[in-house]
């Protein structure tokens, strides 16, 4: 099996709905309290098929004694679920307040059976205060677990006279967990863009939806040298993504 046994069975359990997702919960004795959580620095982690993604959670939390200890954990949809690969070091910025960071690792080919982790995930978090005060919560933020996505351009023909007709393909494709390979995403909204040879900023000329394997397809006129790319706006479960410029030379 390409996966895990242990992923198996969870995925059995999550279809005849055997494990439901806890009600949030808080507890906490004296004022410690956390002040902000960020995921990966953006708030968002992208995984592709096969090779294992390491990011980091830093917890700022504060108490009037100072920062002991911190223990982390992510849970996300379904069978969701990620402990951090070594102890969760906290670093004083002050008397009061440290920022506690966990190192986490995803690899698609273990974690994931399907695509059913994808969306939001949330930051699980205990704090302990010098002074034995404690401070708990299922939702100390939350982030977006997505997956990785990948677009194509083609403009021609090259080079084309001015007033002809351009044909600009590409197709937007992500990550599919449970085969392992990319797959298009189709019925989505894709920009087409384009940039003068003169110039360094990119303009929209039209939408277009993806089709049948995320196929794009467009036509537009010759007027002048420059380049077009598809740009892709991203949803929760899948990240924005640029094609590189293609380069059509008009005589």
């Amino acid at each position: 099996m390409r996966k895990s046994a242990t992923f198996a069975v969870l995925a059995a359990a999550v279809a005849m709905g055997g494990l439901a997702a806890p009600a949030a919960q808080a507890d906490g004795y004296g004022d410690t309290e956390i002040k902000s959580v960020v995921v990966n620095g953006t708030g968002k982690v992208a995984v592709g098929t096969s090779a294992a993604k390491t990011f980091t959670v830093k917890v700022t939390a504060s108490d009037d004694s100072g920062i002991k200890a911190a223990d982390l954990y992510l849970d996300g949809p379904s069978y969701g679920y990620l402990q951090p690969t070594q102890k969760v070091s906290c670093v004083a910025s002050n008397a009061t307040t440290s920022t506690c960071t966990g190192t986490f690792t995803v690899d698609p080919d273990v974690d994931f059976i399907d695509n059913s982790p994808a969306g939001t995930w949330y930051v699980s978090a205990w704090v302990d205060a010098n002074d034995g005060d404690y401070f708990t919560t299922d939702k100390a933020g939350s982030f977006a677990m997505q997956r990785y996505s990948k677009l194509t351009v083609n403009a021609s023909p090259e080079p084309v006279k001015k007033g002809r007709t351009i044909t600009v393909t590409g197709a937007l494709t992500r990550a599919n967990w449970e085969t392992g390979a990319y797959a298009g995403y189709t019925n989505q909204s894709v920009k087409l863009q384009f940039r003068k040879k003169s110039s360094d900023t990119y303009t929209t000329l039209k939408t277009v939806t993806t089709g049948s394997g995320g196929a794009l397809k467009t036509t537009v006129t010759a007027s002048e040298d420059g380049y077009f790319r598809w740009n892709f706006a991203g949803t929760s479960t899948t990240p924005a993504v640029k094609a590189g410029g293609d380069f059509v030379d008009v005589q």
